[in-house]
């Protein structure tokens, strides 16, 4: 469960709106469609497939999640049905409600690689919960709940007196560090989580989560790196082993925190953002935190849909459909959420 991020991203457009924030409340719906729409027209496979047009033409759990949720919030039962029956018969794990990470259709063995990614359960299950809350009798609420309790058993683990979300199962948890993914925190998720469990772990998570988030704030430019290491000592570095960047990955970060309404911990981001904005000068797609080294081509608007939205500056204009690549949309289609915890 470990690929780089696109190398480009891209436009997105469509307005988004939703009211409540947890299967228990009001499901959260949206009041313009043409988001999910594009996700839908130019991603979404007739056997229910979120296809990664910027990854080599695979799918993966991320993906499902994602096009779950909007597919829930947009109240399109038959495409939410279609991915989720997809995504149980293709990546589900027989021996845990989790789901494997990675579906590569070009492979002899598409599903290879059985380790799950944390945040695309996550997802699932927050999107399950959703559409949940609006089908009723469909089994989805029981799924999330199973969904739910497997990663809080199996992925939400102490580490120095503090519980972290491990990334997957296998694969980033060793003696001397332990590989975490910051923008695997999905915070509106993770409160509902705890809204309908009341489990004390998901609690810790959260506060132990923010606190996490606050020490990985790296060199002068106080960013998160896309992987971090937490240290036996309670220390965090950017991952060994993968570049120190504030890039693909981590652009999530500021949008999960403004989705879960901890807007307090944005000024960083809007801070580095804002020295571009004010001299009208492409922001780079990323940049290296230890040694300033920023990427030869420019955030584009898929990810500027989240600058605009940290920094609460006016959206430039969206590319047009062609111009928009999985990853790209699904940026946009999430910065332009409002707050939902």
């Amino acid at each position: 469960m470990d690929f780089d991020r696109r190398t480009l991203l891209v436009a997105m457009g469509g307005a988004l709106a939703s009211v409540g924030c947890s299967a228990g409340k009001t499901a959260p719906s949206l009041t313009d469609m043409s988001g999910w729409y594009a996700m839908k027209t130019r991603f979404l496979s007739p056997d229910g497939r979120i296809v990664d047009t910027g990854n080599g033409g695979i799918s993966h759990s991320e993906g499902q999640g994602y096009g779950m949720l909007l597919a829930a919030m947009a109240g399109d039962a038959e495409a939410f049905a279609a991915m989720h029956g997809w995504t149980e018969a293709t990546l589900a794990r027989e021996d845990l409600a989790l789901y494997s990470w990675r579906y590569d259709p070009s492979q002899a063995v598409p599903v290879a690689d059985t380790n799950n990614a944390s945040d695309g359960d996550i997802l699932i299950a927050w999107a399950l919960m959703i559409a949940g809350a609006k089908w009723s009798g469909k089994g989805y609420l029981e799924r999330a709940a199973a969904v739910r309790t497997a990663i809080r058993q199996n992925l939400v683990v102490d580490r120095g007196g503090s519980l972290v979300l491990l990334p997957g199962l296998a694969g980033f948890d060793r003696p001397e560090r332990t590989t975490l993914n910051p923008a695997y925190y999905i915070w509106p998720a993770l409160d509902a989580f705890h809204a309908a469990d009341s489990a004390e772990e998901w609690k810790r998570l959260i506060a132990d989560g923010e606190e996490l988030l606050m020490k990985a704030r790296f060199g002068a430019l106080a960013l998160p790196t896309d992987w971090i290491d937490l240290l036996p000592g309670g220390q965090v570095e950017p991952a060994q082993g993968r570049p120190a960047r504030f890039g693909f990955d981590a652009i999530r970060v500021p949008l999960y925190l403004a989705l879960g309404g901890r807007t307090g911990a944005l000024s960083d981001f809007a801070h580095f953002w804002n020295a571009y904005l004010a001299q009208d000068r492409p922001i780079p797609a990323w940049v290296d935190v230890q040694t300033g080294e920023t990427a030869p081509y420019p955030l584009s608007a898929g990810g500027m849909a989240v600058v605009y939205r940290t920094t609460g500056k006016p959206p430039a204009l969206p590319g047009t459909a062609g111009e928009q690549d999985y990853y790209s949309t699904v940026l946009g289609a999430l910065a332009t959420l409002p707050q939902m915890s």
